[in-house]
């Protein structure tokens, strides 16, 4: 039998999908990279019996990145990003995607791919195909690989896509490429160069990346240009002649002249119609007026409306809109086409939601007198946004639901009336001026029925005018008035600007949108209007005195024209893309001769680091103190040596006790997350220029290698850690002597000991590089070696301790109490997350005392252990050596509880103000009777 692997792009929408195309008769299983799902079922593919596999991909399997060192901010000058080297690699490591679909795909004849039909969704079927193309033979031909083009998730939908497969478009896909390429290029360029030189001299510049897209900054362009015009608008003094007639209510008269700028012409008119006492009714019109339904809705009215109506922002709007659509309560979200279909369904949609309890009345009367819907623009790509499957408010979450309600009354409002009401408009003549008054009349409500927003305000006269019938004047009076500025962007207004010059796309209109918020360039403030920072406004006038072109939307438009050509096949991928890199190159070298242009207008806005910050710590060549700058990024700045060494982001740095670095005599500082939080010292000039070839960068003394520093992670390095693979556990003595822990240098695990210890050093063998090596093919070896030596203090608690954070894992056993012991009680706890299967273990505890002069080893030896289930280890094992030392040991035992290892050693008997050492030393080794590795934790109690 035949066998079809199905590809969609979200988990979620594969479960859909197999629900449907095996009609709820499809078995499931877990993938092996355990976040896709694989549904299996047997159906009909061209003639014959065929097993279905149904997976899915996480969005985009391979990212485009620079090869190698370019990857590199201080080893590369940013102008060789425009012709170095890329390579696509997997978008996120963790999934291993890749080797998911290839595995999957063994022994598969056939491929179809349900990945979103647009662009970027094409672009993933060639992605899935060359994931693919080992494991499926010829994987390239239209006879082996199908494109499902479907729009909404519904039975009928998904069954008439099936049986209409095509094939991908590699056109298409090349031009989501190109793009990749050229923002990637032409957005790293710009924003390592601008990062790196602006970053560093200026102290309140609160902005870790400074960053240029080729989309975005034309974007902030917009909002830019818009506060210019706020800001350079200079109000102008205006009057106007106000006249009120009638009685209840009272009218007032619009002046046919509007406005004038000179007072003393406005006093001229003011006294020729004072002289009357009566207004002549010079003629009355009446008209009948219409206000048309909406068209069909697609994405960029979907973020207007969202934005405008429902204060939700474009870009979560989009994100509940792709929800709803996995979930298959409407249609797919990312569509130009403002035009219905020929052989669209409106009757059925509009049947479905006739049930409903917020808007189905208005759906019954729709259907009983339903209207064409007027013409829009077809795009060719998806049908009109419509919903799909009727929803009660109770389904879904609050926003979620709004944006629903708002797709279903849009939806209703295309297929009813228009909106009709009459107009009368009266003229009025007093002393050779004239004055009008309009006022409306609702005749049928129509689509506004349902869009209720958008509803008609009645302004109806109480008293109906004739032709020449004189109306008594209430008041005259010249009122005073200034022109007003505009008002700041609002994120509407922005989509529309945006879709009239060709920036972005449907679908990365609100990407774009969100990243100039989330870079500090401007603020979203009331009715979702977008206020720029003064960095946003520094940065656009920069471009502008330098090369306007960077901002202005003309270069990204003639761009994306290019790219609808090669998505068309009418122009060649390479070709497009060599000439694009070419001229943004040449405009990089021109903004980097005449940076300094930009510079002038950052010195004009933030302050220098010179006049910034406080005195902290010494520097390491001048001796000199330097200050410290809290605004982000944090940074120490040495004014006499004109240098800035950056700090770490999170945290509060404080001095460290004066400690100074052994290698470039810079003073110690330390970083502090707070009480509970992650702590660990380091050198400001080594933080930022490692001085050993193995030390990352940003790392701290918690990280150094070097042999003999009293702070480095050589001399107080413990144990590697048990919930990341590259971290070691390093005794953090930052704030002793209050607190005395065990902190990871990679990841955020801290272990809290030893509370009321006045001194706690680490002795013994270096565990660096590492504690855990492979010594065969078939096991492994884990040795661990941890002398610690602490202070007693008579009638203490429990020195060794735990305090676990982030250890959902680990095993918890209660903490014994002993008020006469300052050593009542130590744990070693080896605990598999999975059933251990082993042929052999050896566990060899050595505990010494201080006051002892020899050291007592126990060994003990396990074989063909059951592999389901564990049995205790007799308390009398160790009874022969513990009565040795019953004047220090009340006794030392080995369990085995729920698959984990307790070594127990308790102490009864100590001698306040004397120093005593508990050393643990466990040496495991484990032979396994199969490849399944197990992992297990280390934890000290």
């Amino acid at each position: 039998m035949r066998v079809a692997l199905m590809v969609a792009e979200k988990p979620s929408l594969a479960a859909s999908l197999a629900g449907i195309l095996s009609n709820g008769k499809c078995s499931s299983r877990k993938g092996s990279n355990n976040a896709c799902s694989v549904h299996e079922w047997t159906g009909q593919f061209r003639g014959e019996t065929v097993r279905f596999k149904m997976t899915s991909v996480c969005g985009h399997i391979m990212g485009l990145e620079f090869v190698g060192k370019y990857n590199s901010w201080d080893r590369v000058d940013p102008a060789e990003l425009f012709a170095c080297p890329t390579e696509k690699k997997e978008a996120t490591a963790s999934l291993r995607m890749p080797a998911f679909l290839a595995q999957e795909a063994k022994g598969c004849d056939y491929l179809i791919l349900w990945l979103d039909c647009d662009k970027e969704g094409e672009n993933i079927c060639f992605e899935v195909m060359s994931a693919v193309s080992g494991s499926i033979h010829n994987v390239h031909s239209n006879r082996v690989t199908f494109r499902a083009k479907f729009s909404a998730i519904t039975d009928k939908d998904i069954k008439y896509a099936m049986d209409n497969l095509i094939h991908p478009n590699e056109n298409e896909a090349k031009s989501v490429d190109a793009r990749q390429e050229l923002d990637l290029r032409i957005g790293c360029a710009f924003t390592r160069f601008q990062t790196k030189f602006f970053q560093g001299k200026y102290a309140d510049l609160d902005a870790s990346l400074i960053s240029y897209g080729p989309c975005q900054t034309p974007t902030l362009g917009f909002c830019v240009q818009r506060h210019d015009e706020i800001q350079t608008f200079k109000p102008e003094t205006f009057w106007y002649v106000q006249v009120t007639v009638g009685e209840n209510p009272e009218l007032k008269l619009d002046w046919q002249r509007v406005r004038v700028f000179d007072k003393e012409i406005a006093c001229i008119y003011l006294n020729k119609v004072k002289e009357h006492k009566e207004a002549l009714v010079e003629a009355v019109t009446s008209k009948e007026q219409t206000r048309a339904r909406p068209q069909a809705l697609n994405t960029v009215e979907l973020m207007r409306a969202a934005s405008a109506g429902l204060g939700i922002g474009p870009h979560t709007a989009m994100q509940l809109a792709e929800k709803l659509y996995t979930r298959g309560y409407i249609s797919y979200p990312r569509t130009e086409t403002t035009q219905y279909p020929a052989n669209f369904d409106l009757v059925g949609v509009v049947r479905m939601l006739q049930p409903s309890n917020e808007f189905g009345e208005e759906a019954k009367a729709i259907a009983r007198d339903m209207t064409s819907p007027k013409k829009g623009n077809d795009a060719g790509d998806h049908p009109p946004i419509t919903p799909m499957r009727l929803a009660t408010r109770n389904e879904l979450e609050s926003d979620c639901w709004r944006i629903y309600d708002y797709i279903c009354r849009h939806f209703l409002g295309t297929v009813s009336r228009d909106l009709k009401y009459r107009s009368h408009t009266t003229k009025f003549r007093i002393g050779g001026e004239l004055f009008t008054a309009t006022t409306s009349v609702l005749l049928d409500p129509g689509f506004t029925k349902v869009m209720t927003w958008q509803s008609f305000a009645k302004n109806e006269l109480g008293h109906q005018f004739t032709a020449n019938e004189k109306v008594k004047i209430n008041d005259i009076r010249l009122v005073e008035s200034q022109t007003g500025p505009p008002d700041y962007l609002t994120e509407s207004e922005l989509i529309s600007l945006m879709e009239k010059h060709g920036i972005g796309t449907d679908a990365s209109i609100p990407v774009h949108i969100n990243n100039i918020c989330q870079r500090n360039y401007v603020t979203v403030g009331g009715g979702r209007t977008l206020t720029p920072t003064s960095l946003g406004i520094v940065l656009v006038h920069g471009y502008q005195k330098i090369d306007p072109e960077l901002v202005l939307p003309t270069m990204r438009s003639a761009v994306e024209q290019q790219l609808n050509l090669i998505s068309q096949g009418s122009a060649d991928f390479r070709l497009v893309l060599k000439h694009a890199v070419e001229i943004f190159r040449l405009k990089f070298l021109y903004f980097v001769q005449n940076i300094s242009n930009m510079d002038m207008l950052f010195e004009a806005t933030f302050s220098s680091l010179c006049s910034s910050g406080k005195s902290l710590s010494r520097c390491g060549k001048c001796r000199r103190y330097m200050k410290y700058i809290q605004t982000k990024p944090p940074r120490l700045h040495c004014s006499t040596c004109d240098e800035t060494y950056q700090l770490p982001v999170k945290g509060i740095v404080r001095l460290y006790r004066e400690y100074k670095c052994p290698l470039d005599d810079f003073e110690l500082v330390a970083s502090t997350n707070g009480a509970k939080g992650k702590a660990f010292p380091l050198c400001p000039y080594c933080y930022n220029h490692p001085p050993f070839r193995d030390m990352q960068k940003s790392s701290g003394c918690n990280s150094c290698p070097h042999p003999t520093c009293a702070h480095s992670l050589s001399l107080l390095g413990v144990s590697s850690c048990f919930e990341c693979d590259r971290g070691v556990l390093v005794l953090d003595c930052t704030m002793a002597p209050k607190t005395w822990r065990l902190v990871c240098n990679v990841c955020d695990v801290i272990i809290n000991c030893f509370d009321d210890a006045t001194k706690v050093t680490v002795e013994g063998k270096s565990i660096v590089p590492s504690v855990l090596h492979q010594t065969l093919t078939c096991g492994w070896v884990w040795s661990v070696g941890l002398q610690i030596r602490a202070r007693s203090v008579a009638h203490s608690r429990s020195p060794l301790c735990t305090n676990r954070r982030r250890l959902p894992s680990l095993m918890v056993s209660r903490r014994r109490k002993d008020a006469f012991s300052a050593l009542p009680t130590s744990f070693l706890w080896l605990k598999s997350t999975k059933r251990l299967r082993c042929a052999a273990i050896r566990v060899v505890v050595v505990v010494a005392v201080v006051s002892e002069a020899e050291v007592v080893k126990v060994a003990a030896d396990v074989t063909n252990r059951p592999k389901t289930r564990w049995h205790s280890w007799p308390p009398t094992l160790f009874s022969s050596w513990a009565s040795r030392y019953s004047d220090v040991f009340d006794g030392c035992w080995v369990d085995i509880v729920d698959r984990g290892i307790e070594i127990t050693a308790k102490c009864t008997n100590t001698f306040p103000g004397k120093t005593y050492s508990l050393k643990l030393i466990c040496e495991i080794i484990f032979l396994y009777t199969n490849k399944k590795n197990s992992f297990f934790h280390l934890e000290c109690k």
